[in-house]
């Protein structure tokens, strides 16, 4: 299109750029090595400390979360100028979308035409709404002419599309063939979309958690206290996210008035140096990250080394600090929740609630309905092939786009309203939330199909007819309802609090930030008297003023859910890693009482093996 760069980036701005990246990480590895140490303590402490007893039912499942491969052709939208052609795209099971000249390109293991991580990305499926989207990145000021070069997009209307859009990377336009084809790609891409954006939340390594809380530290320290979505992605992502939000007003002030052409022709030039920036960054920033890697495998160890065995000491030294800074704060502190606070968590408390439970009554229903068609094919004595054909895509449910879309629809119903309710509070990141309770959804199916899985494997043997077998297939049915029931709870309260804090703790620290800069620095020499690197005078003041905020939180969910006996750590089972392994006792006592069924160790493959005719083991 009209209005290109014929280079996006000379020399000078590369360089330029490369500085950028530089300075961005010279000032966020001291924030990094800081929280890697506080993470440290906060893992040990947690080891030696009153374990928690175990709340989940479910068994953990252990396949790690995917995207479901999907490919197929599409037309794409490509080249210079720019022209509808035929592909094939392929989207792979780690969220990159790749495309082919051909099938059989693919096929004969040939290299792509191009391809991309879905990171950031955005589905569009309305071509007016594309165009509109292009017309707010290059606005036509008034009396501005918009002649010049032709736009296909206007001249060929698009029946199905799907519009990939970024804020700093170059849009995807394809075109499916028909509505059912633009469904099946819109959901698998969103599923990639959300694989890839979660990564960093996902895990529970203290270096993830450092990262996430780094970047948070980083931001404040530039003015940026409310939360948004710019922690979606890889810590080189991140990082890049971090850097091109603070590029962008200069790149739009130096760039977009010399851009010339239709304005929709201008706007594909401006994402076409976005996307060159944005990955002359990103490289920088991979670079800088894997430069840092073994500097930071060793501080770890180091870290271990030295905070464990003076663990108690370092704890008992930020007690006494925390107890004396929290009487400077507590005032000016219980002041803002009270003024700014109180009223709004209640409302926002009562609409992540609602979203949770929506999505897991969901999910819920969608597991009963899977057990309920498992138990109708045994009893009616299906063929083999049949029924292992349905065992197995009991097995997949969780990476079923299709069948999970009922699920993830309910958290995406509320992203409006719940998207009005905290703007007041500076808070910014509804994708992130509206991916984490997608996310959970996903993990809790995931843990209650490889529960299910695993009982009936124990129970059925090879003395039971069909109708027997669906007998037991009932108990374990309900079972596994009352487990799911159960995790589910304790998901939601466990998902809610956490979300709490995300949304109100940035907007308390802002509103206290003027006030309590003096006591702060008068404490910060009694802090470094410590000598510990896990205790700096911000991490306690967070700490503090968060475990305030949380005495409101529990008791706004008290208030709204009742008393109950499940923990609510932010460090609980409902987050534990996707690849955690373990049984239940329940399961335990079955595998004792069925000793010719082994643990299962594969979810799906031990009860696909059919018997002869009349019994449902071999």
């Amino acid at each position: 299109m009209g209005g290109r760069p014929s280079s996006p980036l000379d020399k000078q701005q590369q360089q330029h750029l490369k500085g950028q990246v530089d300075t961005l990480l010279r000032n966020f590895l001291p924030c990094y090595r800081g929280q890697l140490a506080a993470s440290v303590l906060q893992q040990i402490s947690q080891e030696l400390g009153p374990q928690e007893p175990a709340g989940c039912q479910l068994m953990r499942s252990k396949k790690l979360p995917r995207v479901r491969e999907h490919r197929g052709p599409l037309t794409q939208l490509g080249g210079h100028p720019p022209r509808w052609q035929p592909i094939f795209c392929v989207l792979r099971g780690d969220g990159r979308l790749e495309w082919f000249s051909h099938r059989e390109e693919y096929e004969n293991g040939g290299h792509p035409l191009g391809s991309m991580a879905l990171t950031g990305y955005t589905v569009l499926t309305s071509q007016r709404e594309y165009l509109h989207l292009l017309d707010t990145l290059c606005p036509v000021s008034s009396g501005e002419r918009t002649q010049g070069e032709s736009d296909p997009l206007l001249e060929m209307p698009v029946h199905f599309p799907l519009f990939l859009q970024h804020p700093f990377r170059r849009h995807l336009c394809f075109s499916a063939a028909t509505g059912e084809v633009q469904r099946a790609w819109r959901l698998a891409l969103q599923g990639g979309i959300r694989l890839r954006g979660t990564v960093l939340q996902r895990s529970q390594a203290p270096a993830a958690r450092a990262f996430l809380d780094a970047v948070r530290l980083y931001r404040q320290h530039q003015g940026h206290f409310g939360d948004d979505d710019v922690t979606l992605g890889s810590d080189a992502e991140v990082l890049t996210g971090v850097l091109m939000r603070e590029l962008l007003p200069a790149l739009r002030a130096q760039t977009l008035p010399g851009l010339r052409g239709a304005s929709r022709n201008r706007a594909w030039a401006w994402t076409e140096l976005l996307d060159a920036v944005h990955a002359a960054v990103l490289a920088g920033a991979s670079a800088g990250l894997r430069a840092f890697q073994p500097e930071k495998d060793e501080l770890l160890a180091v870290l271990e080394k030295t905070i464990r065995p003076d663990v108690d000491q370092i704890l008992l030294q930020r007690e006494r600090l925390v107890g004396r800074l929290r009487v400077e704060v507590q005032r000016p502190l219980e002041s803002c929740l009270r003024g700014k606070v109180d009223a709004q968590l209640s409302l926002v408390t009562q609409k992540l609630l609602s979203t949770t439970e929506a999505v897991l009554l969901a999910v819920q229903s969608l597991l009963a309905q899977g057990m309920d068609r498992l138990s109708r094919h045994l009893r009616g004595s299906s063929s083999g092939t049949q029924l292992r054909k349905e065992v197995y895509s009991f097995g997949e449910m969780p990476w079923d786009p299709e069948l999970m879309q009922t699920c993830y629809r309910e958290a995406e119903r509320s992203r409006g309203h719940l998207g009005q309710l905290v703007v007041p509070v500076g808070f910014f990141g509804t994708q992130s939330l509206v991916f984490g309770a997608q996310d959970l959804a996903q993990q809790l199916m995931a843990n209650a199909v490889a529960t299910f899985l695993q009982l009936a494997d124990q129970c059925l043997t090879t003395a039971l007819d069909c109708t027997q077998a669906a007998q037991r297939l009932e108990k374990v049915r309900g079972r596994v309802l009352k487990k799911f029931q159960s995790d589910s709870s304790s998901a939601q309260r466990k998902f809610v609090r956490g979300w709490l804090l995300c949304i109100f703790l940035p907007f308390v620290l802002r509103q206290l930030e003027e006030g309590c800069k003096v006591e702060l620095l008068e404490f910060e020499g009694d802090v470094l008297a410590v000598g510990s690197p896990a205790l700096t005078i911000e991490g306690i003041y967070k700490d503090i003023v968060q475990g305030v905020l949380l005495q409101k939180i529990d008791g706004e969910l008290k208030k709204t859910l009742g008393a109950s006996d499940v923990s609510c750590t932010l460090d609980g089972c409902s987050e534990a890693p996707w690849d955690q392994t373990g049984v239940d006792e329940e399961a335990e006592a079955q595998r004792r009482t069925c000793p010719g069924q082994p643990g299962s160790s594969a979810e799906v493959q031990r009860l696909c093996p059919l018997p002869p005719p009349g019994t449902f083991c071999r």
